[in-house]
């Protein structure tokens, strides 16, 4: 009887199975393509390219990535390397860089008749020392001998050469976008302060102080400064231009003779003040003292080879045609 019994089960299962439908056959994989190849194999990251570049003083100076921490020697080149962008990689500064404001507080590294501390400088390990114009090619030798990188940024000649440095820095940190739109932000405003004076028919001369230690014999800038390019390219007329050398003394009795329309004091930054130059003896003879055209300037706006040359121009143009800028 159990027999039967199990003989009739497994009967019952072989029908079942054999009527059962036939399970569908599994999904080929789908092809892939070599497109999906291509963006699953991890692309190779390129090495950046070396920056290599020729210095004020003839020297090739290489890096082989853009400079992530800067010590700047020269206050222009402060005020350059906050303009670009740069301003997070600058970690050390001379000690007569006052501009912008947040440059106060990085450190000092000292700068005082020429004389830098580079055991200060070595400590902040810098990928880049900037050396600038006021610097001394034996300073940037004792720098580099201490195994840091040192680059000399020349001063320049003319805005256009101005520019060149901005770009060259933007290039040595990284910011060679910023640094061109930088210099394209420069080249309007100085094309805007042509256009105006460019319809100027009157061109006041202008004396330009630097130094009245002896108000006898004051010195100012002579032919080839930024000051003298600045005026003229302003709208006026530096009577240093006549003199020889670039920071030149000038007798009263010259002055009395050339007789300048305008005096502007470089000096004020030191106190000198409008007051004490009408005071001056003699100096009451000179049309600027009589017709009230004497004005403090801020000479760092044309003696820091920098962005705010620019600046400058557009001080000195408002200063000397106020009508064509109301």
């Amino acid at each position: 009887m159990f027999r039967k019994l199990l003989f009739g089960l497994l009967t019952v299962s072989l029908l079942l199975t054999a009527c059962a439908p036939a399970a569908p056959p599994s999904p080929a994989p789908a092809p892939v393509s070599t497109e999906a190849l291509a963006t699953e194999i991890p692309t190779a990251i390129p090495t950046p390219e070396p920056i290599a570049v020729t210095d004020g003083l003839g020297r090739e100076v290489t890096l082989t990535v853009a400079a992530q921490t800067v010590v700047s020697l020269a206050p222009s080149n402060t005020e350059i390397l906050f303009a670009v962008g740069a301003d997070g990689q600058t970690v050390g500064r001379d000690m007569f860089s006052d501009y912008p404001e947040a440059a106060a507080s990085l450190p000092d590294v000292g700068g005082s008749m020429g004389a830098y501390d580079l055991e200060a400088i070595v400590a902040l390990s810098p990928d880049l020392v900037l050396a600038g114009g006021i610097n001394s090619p034996e300073l940037v030798k004792s720098i580099e001998d201490l195994g840091l990188t040192v680059y000399y940024l020349p001063n320049p000649g003319t805005l256009e050469e101005m520019y060149a440095n901005l770009e060259t820095v933007g290039q040595l940190t990284g910011h060679t976008d910023d640094a061109a739109a930088l210099v394209e932000s420069l080249q309007a405003r100085v094309a805007a302060v042509d256009e105006k004076i460019a319809s100027v028919s009157e061109r006041p001369s202008v004396f330009y102080e630097l130094d009245s230690t002896d108000p006898a014999k004051p010195y100012t800038a002579g032919p080839g400064t930024f000051v003298d390019l600045l005026i003229d390219r302003a709208g006026g007329d530096n009577i240093g231009s006549e003199l020889e050398g670039q920071w030149a003394q000038i007798s009263l009795e010259q002055l009395i003779v050339l007789n300048p329309d305008v005096i502007l004091l470089g000096d004020s930054l030191f106190g000198t003040t409008v007051e004490s130059v009408k005071q001056r003896p003699g100096w009451e003879a000179l049309a600027a003292v009589q017709n009230d055209q004497v004005f403090p300037f801020n000479d760092n706006l044309v003696s820091r080879p920098g962005p705010r040359l620019v600046d400058g121009l557009e001080a000195l143009a408002k200063q000397l045609h106020p009508d064509l800028f109301r």
